[in-house]
């Protein structure tokens, strides 16, 4: 095997055991269905922003959609 062919399979290796030791996908599920509801409770709707990061919170806006009243005493 060529260096390359050896640093390729590595890479994998640490990336396959990083997603089995951190949850990988559910995590990141679980955080897009908590930053959903959260949004959905303030009466917004989420909205892509155009990141590729992994993490939704960085992912995704919460943009409100329903009127809200601003006290101004």
């Amino acid at each position: 095997m060529t260096f390359k062919a050896l640093s390729l399979l590595g890479a994998i290796a640490l990336t396959t055991a990083a997603c089995a030791s951190t949850g990988g996908q559910s995590t990141y599920r679980q955080d897009m269905a908590k930053l959903e509801q959260d949004c959905t409770s303030r009466g917004g709707i989420l909205q892509p922003t155009g990141a590729l990061t992994g993490r939704p919170e960085t992912e995704y806006a919460c943009r409100i959609t329903t009127p809200t009243r601003i006290n101004r005493d």
